[in-house]
């Protein structure tokens, strides 16, 4: 998740912050960070808010998908309406449609009395599909009329139920090639993906550790009155910085939380912080691999984000001259140009093209 920083006085960003004339007061209550990538996902954010189009946010496990989503919708008109949330990957298969758009009693074995849906609940506010990409392809079909139409029946009704709502989605899945696999509907990711906006993974904008760093100890000093706010000397703050974080900002916080309970003095020293971090993460890989297992990451996601790093590091070292990366990474230019696609690879001070 991300969180916001008490220095963010009534949790609002002007307008001019980020690079506007126009100053238009934004609630980014829940969210912190002032790196680059944060300020260009609350720009989008600031600027999504005020329609009614579906936004696709996509971005690695523990970035904060869900609290920019709800950002959009608390500084949007359907503020006061419902903000629903559903995890599309969390639930099975059979019992999904169940939960999107509600059932009659007698629908299937066990629908002992009428349900309510999701996409009913959120009328006249925000529906927030969280892992949209691990529907499976017969719900989509249902998911994309609902979309278009906003009208839907319960599993075993026949009557049509119209509703109001604006439809947020996110995942850290690679819908394009879904796509070409035939495991996810083109027409649904168009109807999705009409605003994207991409949340940059933390080792990609390590700037904001410290700001992460001092809010998440804010958080346990007002959970637990007896909670001393520890010191991260330089050293230490250093290995943090090195560290490349791949269970993003949720590992983050797992970590500041761990410390308050096992280091009992006041300063944070290199010894307290696990062996995976103080490694350096350049020269002796299994930091990464430790860290992976620690957080629960797969190993194609695991894979994919490796071989990401790898190719920002020879771009940004290269000044992004593709042929001195490909030389650098010992691969052909033309692979790594397909790769710098395929993975959406993008300099970080360029701008969201819409």
């Amino acid at each position: 998740m991300i969180i916001t920083s008490p220095s963010n006085k009534g949790n609002e960003i002007q307008g001019t912050d980020i690079r506007h004339k126009n100053i238009t007061v934004f609630n980014r209550e829940g969210i912190a960070g002032t790196s680059k990538g944060m300020m260009q996902v609350l720009d989008t954010a600031r600027k999504v808010s005020k329609s009614d189009s579906s936004v696709l946010i996509t971005g690695e496990s523990g970035t904060g998908k869900e609290l920019i989503a709800r950002a959009i919708h608390n500084n949007s008109c359907r503020k006061n309406g419902p903000m629903v949330i559903i995890n599309c990957g969390a639930i099975p298969g059979e019992l999904l449609e169940s939960e999107l758009f509600g059932h009659e009693k007698g629908a299937f074995t066990g629908a002992h009395r009428s349900r309510t849906g999701r996409f009913e609940i959120a009328d006249k506010g925000t529906i927030f599909l969280d892992e949209i990409g691990d529907m499976s392809p017969d719900l989509q079909v249902k998911l994309l009329r609902a979309i278009q139409e906003r009208r839907f029946e319960r599993v075993g009704g026949t009557s049509t139920i119209e509703v109001d709502i604006r439809v947020i989605s996110a995942t850290n899945k690679d819908l394009p090639a879904a796509i070409e696999d035939g495991r996810f509907r083109e027409d649904l990711y168009y109807r999705l993906n009409v605003i994207p906006l991409h949340i940059l993974p933390l080792r990609e904008r390590k700037e904001d550790i410290p700001e992460l760093t001092d809010y998440f100890q804010g958080q346990l000093m007002l959970r637990s009155n007896g909670y001393r706010k520890r010191i991260f000397p330089e050293e230490t703050m250093n290995a943090l910085l090195r560290y490349d974080w791949p269970g993003n900002i949720r590992e983050l916080e797992n970590l500041i939380e761990r410390l308050s309970v096992l280091v009992e003095e006041d300063t944070v020293e290199m010894y307290d912080l696990p062996d995976y971090i103080t490694r350096n993460c350049t020269k002796n890989h299994t930091v990464s691999v430790a860290s992976i297992f620690n957080n629960g990451i797969g190993f194609n996601d695991a894979i994919d984000q490796y071989q990401r790093s790898l190719i920002l590091h020879a771009l940004n070292d290269t000044g992004w001259v593709k042929a001195k990366a490909a030389e650098l990474l010992k691969m052909n230019r033309t692979t790594l140009v397909e790769k710098i696609k395929k993975m959406k690879i993008e300099p970080e001070n360029r701008m969201p093209v819409f």
